[in-house]
């Protein structure tokens, strides 16, 4: 296949949408069945809790949203970093970039989803040693962004593509025989 729809490129749209499915019906589950948002906590294991938070704010807190102009300029500014991440992750080719840029796509539409239904980010997983919390409660688009990253990060560090000259191929437009 050939194009702009290859199939790795069908692959990250696919796991993407995922994604943004798979956090919204846990937001929804949390919120509705388990009504999180009404009693606040629910212990579950001795590291991992549910802990009912309103994230009005982006990574880490920073810029809260307190007012319709902030939000609005927040679901805009959040937009608009989707869309480039999209037209990046439509560029690769490598499956493995293209993982780590839908596993970011993903997050950042359910949480984009969040910010402009309900003016705030839902966030729920509370990860903890005893008293000691390494992390701010998240959900699972903050997860998947943050693996989404790291994927990133780490195939741009250490994974070394040949070069088509190391490859044994000639260089583009010039052919063997030459």
């Amino acid at each position: 296949m050939t194009g702009l729809f290859t199939r790795n490129r069908l692959i990250g749209l696919v796991l993407a949408a995922l994604v943004a499915i798979v956090d919204q019906a846990v937001k929804m589950y949390v919120i509705g069945p388990l009504a999180l948002r009404e009693v606040l906590h629910i212990d579950l294991l001795p590291f991992f809790d549910l802990t009912y938070t309103e994230n009005k704010g982006i990574s880490l807190g920073m810029f809260q949203a307190n007012d319709m102009e902030t939000r609005w300029l927040l679901v805009l500014l959040t937009g608009a970093i989707a869309l480039v991440v999209l037209v990046w992750m439509m560029r690769e080719r490598k499956l493995g970039d293209i993982i780590g840029l839908s596993l970011i796509l993903g997050g950042a539409l359910g949480n984009i989803r969040d910010r402009y239904d309900l003016g705030y980010v839902i966030d729920y997983a509370d990860l903890h040693i005893g008293t000691f919390r390494p992390f701010l409660i998240f959900n699972i688009a903050d997860a998947a962004i943050t693996i989404g990253v790291v994927i990133i990060l780490a195939r741009s560090l250490l994974v070394r593509d040949k070069d088509e000259s190391q490859s044994g191929e000639p260089p583009r437009g010039e052919t063997k025989d030459a």
